[in-house]
């Protein structure tokens, strides 16, 4: 069903093609070879251009996004460092192992602690916890209070699970001023002595995760998107201010499509599509994901598309114009002539095309030119032909002055024979008055099988006043065929030549038989006589004479007359055909197209 369907809208769209004019065709052809073309070019381009601009954007936000969780491994790498500084501090290793405070004690940890918690500025707290369960810390300026206590379990149960290298923890929150809070992140590590390797206190960090915002606001600002920092958990470390990113809703089906150490892929957060490019931190195990707006990434590609859209419709329409230029320049030539035809149509025949070139058109033109002359040649002969035909039909019917007369005088002198009782010299002197008053009417004209049936009678009987009971003659036609139209003297020739080149020739008396037959829609008619008949050679060169219309003189006009008079007025598939067999006789058939239908009519009513 599909099938027909295309199928017939296909034809409907090559009909429609096919109706359009000349110019209208070549104008569809040009923008099919050009715009096409151009246009299918200006897609792989666009194309080319916008993966271009996504793996640039892709390549340049991974380096970022590297970078990135190389600067936080290192800071968390210096963390881990500054961890192990207690092993090398003889006063912390002593007042570690001593039980209670005192002065010193304090004194001496709290310089450590300073030191520590001021090489980096976004340290929230230092603590260090001695053998005995006795806290000491260091805190930023900005705190006022902090309560350890709450975490010294917290920091016990890390170090017996995961040892005694140094532990990472992700985001937690930390009481301060009593009921204030910050979100830091935690590196704790034991602290050994370095005499017997044994645990005598804990070191811990707490760094605020604000420290992020200044790693990633850099970023931000060059890829226009935002960043988090996911732990190796799963749970979110730090989100942008300006991300969109709900990790309630979003974290978990983004972390899903993370499968490697790093890649990208695009997601939707918030109702808008992102390019999302992470990276893995074999260090930390953390992840940090950036996402950048895939406006932002293809706006240049976007301008640089429309230029390309403007360019590409601009080189299409002076397609378009050179199209239909150069199709006017082509078919003007043709408008012409059709115009021209259309004027000798009319009957104008004084118009002539001249063409500027040698081309195809310019070689139309000029056989244009010659059919028009061919065209006025072939009037003036018909002209000149009809003007010859005239001057014949007057001089035949001057010519009919002299058979007139002489029947005229044949009628006298038949008159004068009865006048003196002399009948035979009547009857022939009537006889030939009959047969001249029959070939007086134009040949061209047209008469009854009887007429013509009836002239052969009266032809014979002079033929027997001659030749007493040499001939004879036995008509079989039915009676359905004598009212048939045919062309005069059709039979009588035929007839003569029987007598003359068949019968005459025969010794003793001789036959001649007329009859007619129907086969199919034609009507057949046949002339036999039992003369002397022909040898095949003879035979074989009168019927090509017949055939080819041959007007040399070895047999005569007779037959050949009567030929081509029938070709040329029922066509030239009928006329005569002669058959013969040396010392049985001749048969000379005639057919006539359309004459049967004419008696099966005649028949029936």
């Amino acid at each position: 069903m599909k099938f027909s369907i295309i199928r017939a809208a296909l034809h409907r769209g090559w009909l429609f093609l096919a109706n359009l004019s000349m110019q209208k065709k070549l104008i569809v052809i040009f923008i099919f070879l050009i715009s096409l073309p151009i246009t299918y070019v200006s897609y792989l381009s666009a194309q080319s251009m916008l993966e271009s601009v996504l793996q640039n954007a892709t390549n340049n936000a991974a380096q970022m996004t590297t970078n990135v969780s190389n600067t936080i491994n290192g800071y968390v790498a210096d963390l881990k460092r500054y961890t192990v500084l207690p092993l090398y501090n003889k006063d912390v290793q002593y007042y570690l192992e001593q039980k209670g405070t005192n002065w010193d004690k304090n004194v001496s940890i709290s310089m450590f602690l300073s030191y520590l918690s001021h090489t980096k500025e976004e340290i929230t707290a230092v603590y260090l916890v001695d053998k005995f369960g006795s806290a000491f810390y260091d805190k930023n300026t900005t705190i006022n209070e902090l309560y350890p206590f709450e975490q010294v379990r917290q920091w016990n149960n890390l170090i017996r699970t995961n040892g005694s290298s140094a532990i990472l923890t992700g985001k937690h929150t930390i009481r301060v001023n009593l009921n204030e809070s910050r979100e830091v992140f935690t590196v704790v590590r034991t602290v050994k002595s370095a005499s017997t390797l044994k645990d005598i206190g804990i070191i811990v960090f707490d760094t605020d995760t604000r420290m992020f915002k200044k790693i990633l606001d850099p970023v931000n600002q060059v890829t226009r998107g935002s960043s988090i920092i996911v732990d190796d958990k799963g749970a979110l470390l730090f989100a942008s201010e300006n991300s969109s990113f709900d990790p309630s809703k979003q974290l978990g089906s983004l972390m899903k499509q993370i499968k490697s150490s790093k890649g990208s892929f695009q997601s939707e957060i918030g109702g808008r599509t992102y390019l999302t490019v992470y990276t893995v931190s074999p260090v930390t195990g953390w992840t940090t994901i950036v996402n950048i707006p895939l406006s932002h990434i293809l706006s240049s590609f976007e301008q640089n598309r429309s230029a390309l859209i403007v360019t590409t419709l601009i080189i299409i329409g002076f397609a378009l114009c050179v199209a239909t230029v150069i199709s006017y320049a082509l078919t003007k030539p043709l408008k012409t002539m059709v115009r021209l035809m259309k004027q000798v149509q009319r009957g104008n025949l004084g118009v002539s095309l001249n063409p500027k070139y040698n081309d195809e058109i310019g070689l139309l033109g000029g056989q244009f030119n010659r059919m028009i002359t061919r065209i006025k040649d072939l009037l003036e002969e018909v002209s000149l032909t009809e003007k010859r035909k005239q001057k014949a039909d007057m001089r035949a019917l001057q010519s009919q002055i002299n058979p007139h007369f002489i029947y005229n005088t044949l009628e006298s002198i038949r008159m004068l024979a009865e006048s003196n009782e002399d009948p035979r010299v009547a009857e022939l002197t009537y006889l030939l008055g009959l047969q001249m008053r029959y070939s007086i009417v134009r040949s061209e004209a047209t008469v009854t099988i009887a007429e013509e049936l009836e002239h052969v009678r009266n032809y014979f009987q002079l033929l027997q006043i001659r030749f007493p009971g040499k001939f004879e003659l036995i008509i079989d036609v039915p009676d359905v065929f004598l009212d048939l139209p045919v062309l005069k003297l059709v039979f009588q020739p035929i007839v003569e030549n029987a007598v003359f080149h068949g019968l005459e020739k025969k010794v003793g008396p001789g036959l001649l038989t007329i009859s007619a037959w129907n086969e199919e829609d034609t009507a057949v008619f046949s002339v036999a006589d039992n003369g002397v008949g022909m040898d095949p050679d003879t035979l074989l060169a009168l019927n090509r004479s017949l055939r080819t219309s041959d007007t040399g003189e070895r047999f005569g006009i007779g037959l050949r007359n009567v030929n081509e008079r029938i070709s040329l007025h029922y066509g030239y598939s009928y006329g005569l055909q002669v058959d013969s067999t040396p010392g049985a006789g001749t048969v000379v058939t005639l057919r006539i197209e359309g004459l049967s239908k004419t008696a099966q009519m005649n028949d029936t009513d």
